[in-house]
């Protein structure tokens, strides 16, 4: 950063870097030239992905400190490199605020993504500063790198459904805001701390063959519906085995629950297709290693679009779909 002239920009700009404290090992070069320098990667594959986070859509002030805020965008860029099951290397932060913010809420806000960053050992690469006329945005590149990234486009009839951990918690923090409510404490924590899968997906790639992949940012519904239509297959998913977050297993209606899991998004957990019997052999070495569950929710056929069955027949409507951003008017 020593390159950087000084000015209120730039004072902001350092600032903020001192702040996500992350620096990448693969970096030549550090924060504060007009470009990233990477080292040669050793025959992988780069895997790149861009997530913006938009004030009043996917966060509002109200709901969270800044230094969550932070951490989600992070966590939300550096969860598709997991649906690629690729190693994360870094991200590029380019922010855009309004001209009364402070370097204290960029401190905070570095703060919160360099936390994220550490925990998946990724680093803060490079970035920009802009000026917004009113509100804040906060879009990140993630940086990965992998020998055989995994795509959405993989499943055959015959293979299994399943996802890691549990589904519903952030929607169930939404639900709450939005009807002025604070949310239980472990529903605000899944929205605050989206888990971003990276070392499960990495860790299940090298021991399975996996033949889809996506990370639940939109929800089962809307996730699953984009395997089934980049496969040109069908997925049949069964509705009791679908694993509910705790906060939602104590609903005394689960179809509002699964209503809920299903289609709100931000779980940022696995849902992935293998072949038969793929993930029955490593899944308690998997909880073992990560003490997270691995729960098959359905199967793929020949067909098209995602079907809901359950033991007493399908009660959620067939056009259930996940988050939309132009569809969905609350922010998340």
């Amino acid at each position: 950063m020593g390159g950087m002239k000084p000015g209120p920009e730039f004072d902001r700009i350092r600032t903020f870097v001192a702040a996500v404290g992350a620096p990448a090992p693969e970096l030549d070069l550090p924060p504060g030239d007009d470009a990233a320098v990477l080292r040669p990667l050793d025959g992988e594959r780069i895997v790149l992905s861009s997530d913006v986070s938009v004030e009043g859509v996917h966060f509002r002030r109200a709901w969270l400190r800044w230094e969550a805020i932070g951490y989600r965008a992070a966590a939300a860029a550096l969860s598709d490199l997991a649906a690629m099951a690729a190693r994360p290397i870094g991200v590029l932060v380019s922010l855009m605020v309004p001209p009364e913010t402070d370097q204290g809420t960029l401190a905070s806000l570095g703060e919160g993504l360099g936390v994220c960053l550490r925990r998946h050992e990724a680093g803060l690469l490079g970035g920009d500063l802009a000026l917004a006329p009113a509100g804040v945005a906060i879009d990140v590149m993630a940086v990965g790198a992998c020998r055989s990234p995994v795509t959405r486009a993989g499943a055959r009839a015959g293979d299994e459904v399943w996802v890691s951990g549990a589904v519903g918690g952030a929607a169930s923090a939404v639900r709450a805001w939005e009807r002025s409510m604070e949310p239980d404490p472990r529903a605000r924590a899944a929205f605050e701390r989206p888990p971003a899968r990276l070392a499960e997906a990495v860790w299940l790639r090298e021991r399975v063959r996996l033949t889809a992949l996506i990370d639940l940012s939109d929800g089962v519904a809307g996730d699953a519906r984009q395997i089934a239509a980049a496969s040109e297959m069908r997925l049949v998913i069964d509705l009791d085995q679908v694993p509910l977050a705790p906060v939602l297993v104590e609903y005394a209606d689960r179809d509002a629950a699964l209503r809920l899991a299903l289609a709100g998004g931000d779980d940022y957990e696995l849902l992935l297709c293998c072949e038969p019997g793929g993930i029955e052999a490593v899944r308690p070495e998997f909880g073992t290693e990560f003490g997270l569950p691995l729960t098959r929710v359905g199967r793929v056929e020949d067909g098209a679009g995602v079907v809901w069955v359950s033991a007493r027949g399908a009660t959620l409507p067939p056009e259930l779909d996940g988050y939309d951003h132009f569809t969905s008017g609350s922010a998340r």
